[in-house]
């Protein structure tokens, strides 16, 4: 949809940022050894990993299949943020977001974003296996591992040091090419530096594992989850992305178990809300709706479920995608009859009723849950979509101003505003919430663009004039912070 530059000049900003501060730090350090909780201060500081993690992230959703699912978003971040509440050395406020994609993978870069791979989800056989990994995932940030892998190779030349954090960076999202890039720059040093990522590794393990326990999941999530994939890729000759940059050796898998047998054992009941996510993700982004349909009704006939409602929910929405469109209505409304305040059924329920035009329904549902949840993300979107299809603009502009105002970063949210101002004729406002769409990718001068453009639709308005114009003036200082980096 856009033309914007690739992932990797976000890499060569942390490459460049990294070169000059390592070269100013390496006389004053290169005796120093790094201890947790501030190691990798000296080489690169919590806030300017902070603005380089927040770079990285706006040029991911420019050049990666982000799942803009707004059910989606909201259950891996409540996941997330569970056992950030209970993890030690936060620093960052975190960002949790899937990336659409099969292959098994996590990682973590800077500033507190985590990424999660669909087929991660999809292949975790309980909520505690897939929190185990996102644990681990936290305990990488936490421990500033990133940054402490500098201070390992405090010794190394400084464009070594630049090459080795740009290939570490491009390793984590794409492990093929990153390993390829870390072989030509790492040279003499290079067993040195895998010995310390293995030393990472085994450091989140043990913050990891105890950050599940302490969150309330089962703490044998953990090494039955590295269990599980050992032994689906123990003959494979590709192995997925996720144990080229998480190697997992019997050791590895042998500590887990451990330390995990260190805290007491906690079966769990299947969780709905994790079994209604893989649901949702298998019926609307694998395979096609007619064998989904084929496959889910199979699962409910056999009893092969964790939780019958989630196979109920997914045999609904793969109707939905086979355009079997009232079929999914009287599934998805029982299903919500039953639990009236469950997002993932009036999220789906909402899609039904817009594909066959019952939009007072769809009003009627999320009116009442909007006064239940107001500002939620799943209802303000779904609410907000539902009236511009009714052709009621205003309201629905109304109620994305307000949120805008909780969530001014939601990349859904001002895309879909864009789209109703235009929808009103409303071109200053158009342009200058597709600026923000646009400033969310990092794509800074097209943002400055579209206000300079909007700017000429303001009429008898200065104030949206002065509000353009400091827009514009903001985002050119942003464009320069990135070449201070």
């Amino acid at each position: 949809m856009f033309k914007l530059k690739p992932l990797i000049i976000s890499l060569a900003l942390a490459t460049s940022f990294t070169s000059s501060v390592f070269a100013a730090n390496v006389e004053s350090n290169k005796n120093k050894l790094p201890e947790i909780g501030s190691a990798g201060v000296s080489v690169l500081s919590i806030e300017k990993e902070r603005q380089i993690g927040s770079e990285m992230m706006r040029q991911i959703r420019a050049t990666q299949p982000i799942l803009n699912d707004p059910v989606l978003m909201e259950y891996i971040n409540d996941l997330g943020n569970r056992m950030v509440r209970n993890a030690k050395d936060v620093n960052y406020s975190f960002e949790f977001f899937i990336i659409r994609n099969e292959e098994l993978n996590a990682f973590a870069f800077f500033g507190g974003h985590i990424a999660i791979h669909s087929g991660l989800i999809t292949t975790a056989s309980t909520e505690s296996e897939l929190a185990s990994v996102v644990a681990h995932e936290i305990s990488h940030v936490t421990q500033r591992h990133l940054a402490r892998r500098l201070e390992s190779q405090n010794k190394s030349q400084p464009l070594t040091m630049a090459g080795m954090i740009s290939g570490v960076l491009l390793t984590l999202i794409n492990p093929s090419v990153g390993l390829a890039a870390l072989s030509t720059t790492m040279a003499a040093s290079q067993q040195a530096s895998i010995n310390y990522t293995r030393g990472n590794e085994q450091e989140a393990d043990r913050v990891g594992i105890t950050l599940l326990a302490n969150s309330g999941f089962n703490p044998q999530g953990a090494p039955d989850f590295f269990a599980a994939m050992a032994e689906k890729y123990r003959y494979k000759s590709k192995p997925p992305a996720m144990l080229l940059t998480h190697p997992l050796p019997e050791s590895r898998i042998s500590d887990a178990r451990i330390r995990a047998h260190n805290y007491s054992p906690r079966p769990l009941a299947p969780s709905l809300e994790f079994e209604l996510a893989k649901a949702r993700i298998t019926a609307r982004y694998e395979h096609n709706a007619k064998d989904n349909v084929i496959n889910f009704q199979q699962t409910l006939d056999k009893q092969r479920y964790a939780v019958k409602a989630a196979a109920q929910y997914g045999l609904a929405l793969s109707h939905y995608e086979n355009k079997d469109y009232q079929t999914a209505i009287n599934q998805l409304e029982a299903l919500l009859s039953a639990d009236k305040k469950n997002l993932f059924y009036a999220d789906a329920l909402t899609d039904a009723y817009i594909a066959v035009k019952a939009y007072d329904k769809a009003i009627s549902m999320l009116a009442e849950l909007n006064l239940l949840m107001p500002n939620n993300q799943v209802v303000t979107l779904n609410y907000a979509n539902v009236l511009s299809e009714a052709e009621q603009y205003s309201k629905a502009e109304m109620l994305l101003q307000n949120f805008l105002v909780v969530s001014p970063k939601h990349f859904i949210a001002n895309d879909l505003l864009t789209e109703i101002y235009r929808k009103q004729d409303k071109m200053a406002l158009m342009h200058a919430t597709k600026a923000e769409v646009y400033a969310l990718l990092g794509a800074y001068p097209k943002a400055v663009d579209e206000l300079q453009t909007g700017y000429n639709f303001v009429e008898d308005n200065p104030l949206l004039k002065k509000r353009m114009k400091g827009r514009i003036l903001q985002l050119q200082e942003q464009q320069e912070k990135l070449k201070r980096l």
